[in-house]
């Protein structure tokens, strides 16, 4: 698993955020797309490309892009 490449699929699931705003150091909560309702769909598309469950805390636990992929990766 690449970093690049994850953030790539976290990019595809916003409709309205420039792909340029996502950097592994991007805290995605403060994104203006941001919502439970994108957490959801970013739990969904890390199970469905990576074969890996993230839990509610560690949606909490990351606050950039790059700790949900470490996250991720440490889950592999």
């Amino acid at each position: 698993m690449e970093l690049n490449e994850f953030i790539a699929h976290f990019a595809e699931q916003f409709d309205d955020t420039d792909a340029s705003e996502f950097k592994a150091e991007t805290e995605f909560r403060n994104l203006d797309e941001w919502s439970s309702l994108m957490a959801l769909s970013i739990i969904a598309m890390v199970d469905e490309e990576y074969n890996v469950t993230l839990q509610g805390n560690d949606m909490k636990a990351a606050a950039t892009i790059g700790d949900l992929f470490n996250i991720v990766q440490s889950k592999l």
